[in-house]
């Protein structure tokens, strides 16, 4: 479960910096920041619904007392 979470948190990470990078080299309306801004929202997504999923599932026993 850790692994999980340390990826997707990695994943939305790299998706600001290729975001700002973007936003730094293209104008402010490129596609190429949006797709970015897409990309992280979904991965936000994705792990809070991960970590909702695990607590309910009893697989953060150990980690919430």
């Amino acid at each position: 479960m850790k692994l999980v979470v340390i990826v997707l948190l990695l994943a939305i990470v790299a998706s600001l910096a290729s975001g700002l990078f973007y936003l730094a080299r293209d104008d402010q309306n490129s596609p190429r920041v949006l797709k970015a801004l897409k990309i992280r929202v979904a991965l936000s997504a994705m792990l809070i619904l991960f970590l909702l999923l695990s607590y309910y599932m009893g697989w953060m026993g150990d980690y919430i007392q």
